[in-house]
């Protein structure tokens, strides 16, 4: 199970837990702030509320200068990629990695001290715009409208800049009574300072729909209680018709949200994006990892979010 758990910046753990002050170890707090979209999923954010978010961020993360911006076209063809390790009786676990420009946490801004809880990653789209998480991240009972996303993050460092959401997307089945075939959200964002979109800062992983149930796949996401990413390789296999299941020690609370990747460029880091981590139980258990199938629903999704 891999809600969105928020965890405290490194800085601010040891001062918090001296005062006794715990964060909710499931959903957001009870006073989150939250807002209701339209019947079919879809939520504009409020100018005010992003640059909010954004700004709550600037005194625990430092935010050097973007690097400069990098033509926007889909990505190119993967090369050699880390093929998943062999069977055995155990699942392989998963350990510290160096981040990804394409992958960072979910911070949420508006509990306290801003902390992360979830995980998300740049996907190719039209406007170069476009953020993939579990819905179950981004929506309990209505809109998180606190969100803000830091690419490439690492030790209280934002080496991406800070993005905040301008809509967010998801299936109104998911709405309706938290489908675990449809915990997927998509996120379209600017940078809080301005800017060319992310896609041309980070990278993207490239989308595909309807793939193999069973392919070699990196998954990549931030635990609430660290600093920097771990990854894991295995396998997928097919859980059922709607998820996809992925055996793996050690991906626990704050990994929500992380992209099943295959195809992975040991050069750029960005590969094929199959997946996030969520669906079943809302992720799975700290041995085993699942994500809502990339079937129809999801790419009828996805085109929403492109054309909002």
């Amino acid at each position: 199970m891999r809600p969105t758990h928020v965890a405290l910046v490194s800085v601010t753990v040891l001062a918090l837990a001296a005062l006794g002050i715990l964060v909710a170890s499931r959903g957001p707090a009870a006073d989150a702030p939250l807002a209701a979209g339209d019947a079919t999923g879809h939520y504009r954010q409020q100018k005010a509320a992003a640059d909010a978010a954004a700004e709550a961020l600037k005194g625990v993360l430092r935010i050097p200068g973007q690097a400069a911006p990098a033509p926007l076209n889909a990505p190119p063809q993967a090369g050699p990629a880390d093929a998943a390790p062999a069977s055995a009786a155990q699942p392989p676990s998963a350990a510290e990695a160096a981040p990804s420009p394409a992958v960072g946490p979910l911070f949420y801004t508006a509990e306290g001290v801003p902390a992360h809880g979830c995980t998300a990653s740049v996907v190719h789209s039209p406007a170069g715009d476009l953020v993939v998480t579990a819905a179950h991240c981004v929506y309990m009972d209505g809109f998180r409208t606190d969100l803000a996303f830091v690419p490439g993050y690492q030790d209280e460092t934002a080496p991406y800049g800070v993005w905040v959401p301008t809509s967010i997307d998801i299936d109104p089945e998911w709405a309706a009574d938290r489908d675990p075939d449809h915990d997927v959200a998509f996120l379209r964002v600017r940078p809080a300072k301005g800017g060319p979109p992310v896609e041309r800062v980070t990278g993207a992983e490239r989308v595909r729909f309807d793939p193999p149930r069973e392919r070699p796949t990196q998954v990549l996401g931030y635990p609430n209680d660290e600093e920097r990413p771990v990854a894991c390789r295995n396998t997928t296999a097919g859980e059922g018709d709607t998820q996809l299941r992925f055996d793996c020690e050690g991906l626990p609370n704050g990994t929500s949200g992380s992209p099943f990747l295959t195809d992975v460029d040991r050069g750029t880091g960005l590969g094929t994006l199959v997946g996030v981590l969520g669906g079943k139980d809302e992720g799975g258990d700290e041995e085993t990892s699942y994500a809502s199938y990339f079937g129809p629903a999801v790419k009828r999704l996805y085109e929403r979010a492109t054309r909002a």
